[in-house]
């Protein structure tokens, strides 16, 4: 499941917490989690350009402080990786790569925040502070940013969600006149060099992270849609948000590329919606990562389950529960994670509960990434049948 730290989403529940409640209370996911046989949690450490360790470039968070830079006297990071790994769960470290603040006024960002004494690296846009992902130094700055949490701490894999450009504002540009300027030689096409750029940060970060880190896996949650059928005859059937058009991420060509060691997609849709069914992108998904290394994983919407205003589908306690008897028949599919935290322990109209209870009677080892298999020491299992692999 992912642990969500921006705005306080699952934890720390609030800023400014006493260390001795921020622990108890990560624990607390811990126990829940293996008290449903996950076996994995996708924590968020760097949600604004910020950091949950004591970072060599950039600010203690505010979502744990209160006060952006604000030292908290303790390693929450090392912390999270030793109680985690306690319990027999995988760390996967969780960055958001060019989100500086959810606020636009640069002046309420700490005084020595790297994007104040860089104003150059960064745009304002719908309400928000971003780095330019066009421009070079910023995007180098980000991943040494991430890096240092690599180099450090013992992370069982480097994660990325959904968030590269941001996702488009009605009636605004994304305003890099300037960048494309300075840096777009050789491209005309405005777009085309966008997702040079987002492909560049993601191909670098896995040769980074692989030469740091081998044994860690390197993957991205991206938005469920890469392009509708209607754009490209190699899209899915669906009439959606398109991820490549939208936010610049051509996240079909970093499977083919082999730039991922796991795609988790975002199928939070019902199965049968109509602009977007969660069979027909599962179906898809497997077709795109069947004869490739980079495993599949679906990100499952466990907010949506019985919550209010979603579609009458969500007010089934089955739906997720029949996302994954249509998983079991994709062997691609290796596994799922929830998102997120709080949804999943809520468990309104028992939907996970039933999820567990069809799925998930017997532990599941984490599973071993390709490129790794023939150099693994897999464990001695006696009984096969009680420890499959996938991510749960």
């Amino acid at each position: 499941m992912w642990i969500a730290s921006v705005r306080n989403t699952d934890w720390p529940t609030r800023p400014g917490l006493p260390a001795e409640q921020v622990r108890a209370d990560f624990v607390a996911h811990l126990d829940r989690a293996r008290a449903l046989r996950l076996n994995a949690v996708f924590v968020q450490i760097r949600p604004t350009a910020d950091a949950f360790w004591p970072s060599a470039f950039e600010p203690w968070s505010q979502w744990l402080t209160g006060t952006q830079g604000r030292d908290p006297g303790w390693d929450p990071l090392a912390f999270m990786v030793r109680a985690t790994h306690e319990r027999g769960l995988a760390f996967h470290a969780w960055f958001n790569p060019y989100r500086v603040s959810t606020q636009p006024d640069p002046a309420l960002l700490a005084a020595d925040h790297p994007a104040r004494r860089n104003p150059h690296w960064t745009v304002r846009y719908a309400g928000q502070i971003c780095y330019n992902p066009g421009v070079p130094e910023a995007r180098r700055f980000v991943q040494q940013a991430m890096m240092d949490a690599v180099l450090r701490y013992d992370l069982d894999g480097v994660h990325f969600d959904d968030y590269f450009y941001p996702y488009p504002a009605p009636g605004q540009d994304f305003p890099d006149d300037e960048a494309f300027a300075a840096h777009g030689a050789g491209f005309t096409d405005r777009a085309a060099w966008r997702r040079h750029n987002v492909d560049l940060l993601i191909r670098e970060m896995r040769d980074l992270v692989r030469e740091a880190r081998p044994e860690a896996a390197f993957g991205v949650s991206p938005f469920g849609v890469w392009r509708n059928i209607g754009s490209d005859p190699a899209g899915s059937r669906t009439e959606a948000f398109q991820s490549y058009d939208g936010q610049y991420a051509d996240t079909r060509a970093w499977v083919r590329n082999g730039w991922l060691d796991y795609i988790a997609p975002q199928l939070y849709w019902a199965i049968g919606a109509t602009a977007a069914d969660y069979a027909t992108l599962a179906r898809w998904w497997a077709a795109q990562t069947s004869g490739t290394d980079t495993q599949l994983w679906i990100g499952q919407a466990a907010y949506r389950v019985g919550a209010p205003h979603q579609p009458a589908a969500w007010g089934d306690p089955a739906e997720l529960s029949r996302h994954l008897t249509l998983n079991a028949q994709l062997p691609q599919i290796g596994g799922n994670i929830l998102f997120s935290a709080n949804c999943v322990w809520a468990d309104r109209i028992g939907g996970i509960s039933r999820l567990v209870a069809d799925h998930w009677q017997r532990p599941v080892l984490t599973p071993v990434l390709p490129r790794l298999a023939d150099a693994a020491a897999p464990p001695r299992i006696l009984d096969r049948t009680r420890c499959p692999t996938r991510t749960t």
